[in-house]
């Protein structure tokens, strides 16, 4: 991902929310000032190159050419884990429109009258629904024979050759569309055929003795599967699961000494387990995506049509417009309230950063460090309720409980996550000199009272499942919420052809999520018929046992290397199927040393998650680079400081029993002990990495040496730790108090001086 964007160009980005609020600097005599919109100070700045990476020269502005202006969808799916998709029109719209909104009507229906032959039933149903329309809306970015290819009147390259036209589907798409819709119908065809078919019922007693049609139609669909990854994610996911499937086929040749070695299964025992058991393509992952994932979906598309998404950044903006870092305050909570829409790391760092990067820069916020809040705070937006990610909802499913103790798990961390973010923020603003800003943004109370019907949903959502709502009804009944409140806002009232967009709009949002699950399918039967979990789980743990006997030194090692298994795996595979194959590979290993079982799912939650922030791909760290101009490499490593807590915090409520606090779990006396000790272990490493005490001055590198044990070293929640961690914590303060004062009050570096800004922008 690097090497396509090495280092960003500054984008202009048109927005809708950009011209809602208007900013000023406050730092000079001069209370007259006139207020620029943020729309004004992007066309003032956009053809300034940023200082630190260009030197200044005789006819630096002259000639320049203003950056073009990027639709945010256009820059958002540059960087999303799943590929754009074809802008369509004409009748193929149509068609996919239609089809879309027959998706959704279906999964509104399943909600409230569930069809009687089961959930499997739907989910054969859903997926060819779903299936075909990835061919149709996605590109296969292939170089096809002439006579496949569609041609048309702009068809002619530099080279004189036709090129397909990325706007409509070709002719093979149209087949492979056509031959997915028979893989996906072939269990429930009615007609006996070849000793196949013959309806449903049918299908399901030949389980673990398929018919030669049988294994024909399952290998069209495993191949289709593997094809719509290809278009929807890339080649890294497929390949993937072809190396399962050549494990599960190849594995019973490996010596029987390996530990990984095991019977050996057939392709027609491999097709079984995908195509007709309830640990393949129809597996959870799937039924997650065709039940809750499609509605949520459908749930934030409402939302954002009925004008929410610009409602949370103007109410960020009005609550910290007199505040000395309005700015940076404003990119974090617009990433967490925009989060409770999107759901996307990259999309929440794409929105905001299009909205409050303009601002940043006015504030004197280096483009890299604002790239790294940015992309820190959109991030978060994966981990916030009550719109978690899709792997939350797979938690709920594989651990069989309640979407809403899933967001009580969730609570804890994501305060503490983003206390870290906040801190940081701070920090930031002191030690990198950022000017005093005021936006005027009107009142917040005001802003509420005109507004604050847009939270009424998110309420509806918690409020319902706690009354013992199921999470799908309760999303329904929310999105139905949000609809009728539309009408209070003229310009964001959902009529009737807005609703059939957001409809349309959110089973769209859908398409590659539903393929990904579907062949994560391929990953769990594989696991689940050669054994694969526990042979690899206990790998794990003898690679830790080898530095130790202790039982805690072995769990913290494992912890480790779990870790940065998980973080190895993010780079390659989405989120989705990072957890899938974390949970069937690495669960185990955590469940054998003694884990509770929701401290072990949400450790492999939070890693799979933090690959969006993991260098060396780190999707939303190069979306929040492109958007302000800066450095890759460095905004990276700006995000890593800023998401520190999220990397640290799961390793906390593994490690020890008193962790689970953190989860929620274990009574208010346990809860409350670890939430404090963890936020003053989060604050003192946020400290060390910003170098910078609030309210005191800066740290050298003794003190932050000391501050990064104190923070480790509180995180481990025993006594003994935490003692040792508080006691450093209180030197590290201390040695920040004797170097202010030895510097005396006109000495060292302040915040905001020539010398640092400097150093800033090295």
């Amino acid at each position: 991902m690097i090497d396509n964007v090495p280092n960003p160009e500054p984008i202009r980005v048109s927005s809708p929310i950009v011209s809602a609020i208007r900013f000023t600097e406050d730092s000079g005599p001069e209370p007259n000032r006139p207020r620029a919109s943020v729309a004004e100070i992007d066309r003032d700045t956009a053809t300034t190159p940023p200082r630190r990476d260009r030197p200044a020269t005789p006819d630096a502005g002259v000639d320049r050419q203003p950056a073009p202006v990027v639709d945010p969808r256009e820059l958002t799916a540059r960087f999303e884990e799943e590929k754009p998709g074809r802008r369509l029109s004409g009748p193929v719209a149509v068609v996919l429109t239609a089809a879309t909104l027959a998706i959704a009507l279906l999964a509104l229906w399943q909600v409230f009258r569930p069809l009687a032959q089961g959930s499997k039933y739907y989910l054969i149903y859903f997926l060819a629904g779903v299936l075909p329309l990835v061919f149709l809306a996605y590109p296969a970015d292939l170089r096809l024979p002439r006579r496949l290819r569609r041609p048309h009147r702009d068809d002619a390259g530099s080279n004189g050759q036709i090129e397909p036209d990325p706007s409509g589907p070709s002719r093979l798409d149209w087949v492979l569309a056509a031959a997915a819709l028979a893989g996906c119908l072939y269990p429930v065809l009615p007609v006996t055929l070849f000793g196949g078919g013959g309806g449903y019922d049918a299908f399901l007693d030949r389980q673990g003795l398929l018919v030669g049609l049988d294994v024909a139609m399952g290998t069209v669909l495993l191949l289709l599967l593997l094809e719509a990854c290809r278009r929807t994610t890339g080649w890294i996911l497929p390949a993937v699961c072809v190396l399962f499937l050549g494990y599960g086929y190849y594995g019973g040749l490996l010596p029987q000494s390996w530990a990984v070695a095991h019977a050996g299964l057939d392709f027609g025992q491999l097709v079984d387990a995908f195509y007709n058991s309830d640990s393949g393509f129809y597996g959870t992952p799937l039924d997650v995506a065709a039940t809750y994932i499609v509605l949520f979906t459908i749930y934030g598309a409402v939302l954002d049509l009925s004008g929410a998404g610009r409602f949370f950044v103007e109410l960020s903006a009005a609550a910290f417009r007199r505040s000395r870092t309005a700015a940076g305050r404003t990119a974090v909570a617009s990433g967490f309230l925009l989060g409770t829409v999107s759901g996307s790391g990259a999309a929440t760092t794409v929105s905001i950063g299009a909205v409050t990067w303009p601002i940043l820069r006015r504030a004197g916020y280096p483009a890299e460090r604002a790239g790294g809040m940015l992309a820190a705070a959109g991030v978060g937006a994966i981990l916030s309720p009550p719109t978690l990610g899709a792997a939350a909802f797979i938690i709920a499913e594989y651990l069989g409980v309640s979407y809403l103790r899933v967001l009580g798990w969730a609570m804890v961390p994501t305060v503490l996550y983003y206390l870290g973010i906040v801190l940081s923020v701070e920090i930031d603003a002191r030690r990198s000199g950022v000017r005093p800003a005021a936006l005027e943004a009107g009142s917040a109370w005001r802003l509420l009272a005109r507004s604050g019907y847009h939270f009424a949903s998110l309420l509806a959502i918690v409020g319902l499942l706690v009354v013992g709502v199921s999470a799908t009804r309760a999303v329904v009944l929310a999105t139905l919420l949000a609809i009728v409140l539309s009408i209070l806002d003229r310009r964001h009232r959902l009529t009737p052809a807005r609703l059939v967009a957001a409809l349309s709009a959110g089973v769209r949002g859908v398409l590659a999520v539903t393929v990904v699950c579907a062949a994560a399918g391929i990953i769990t039967a594989t696991t689940t018929k050669t054994g694969l979990g526990p042979q690899a789980a206990a790998l794990l743990v003898n690679a830790a046992g080898t530095a130790s006997s202790d039982p805690a030194v072995v769990l913290a090692l494992t912890a480790l290397l779990a870790a940065v298994a998980l973080s190895l795996l993010g780079l390659a595979v989405p989120v989705t199927a990072s957890f899938v194959i974390g949970w069937v590979i690495i669960g185990p290993a955590l469940l054998g040393l003694g884990v509770a079982t929701p401290a072990a799912a949400m450790f492999v939650f939070y890693f799979a998650v933090l690959s969006e922030v993991s260098p060396p791909t780190a999707l939303a760290a190069v979306a929040a680079a492109a958007v302000t101009g800066g450095r890759v490499v460095p905004t990276m490593w700006h995000t890593l400081r800023y998401a520190l807590p999220a990397y640290l915090i799961p390793l906390a409520f593994v490690v020890t029993p008193t962790g689970l606090g953190l989860l929620g779990i274990g009574g208010p006396q346990r809860i409350v002990v670890a939430t404090m000790v963890t936020a003053l272990g989060v604050a003192v490493l946020a400290v060390a990495a910003g170098g910078w005490l609030p309210g005191v001055g800066p740290a050298g590198v003794p003190e932050r040496v000391l501050g990064v044990v104190a923070g480790l070293a509180l995180l481990w929640l025993q006594p003994v730790p935490v003692a040792i961690g508080t006691v450093l914590a209180g030197v590290m303060a201390v040695g920040v108090l004797v170097r202010r004062g030895s510097a005396g009050p006109t000495g060292g570096t302040r915040a905001g001086s020539p010398a640092l800004l400097r150093k800033e922008q090295v």
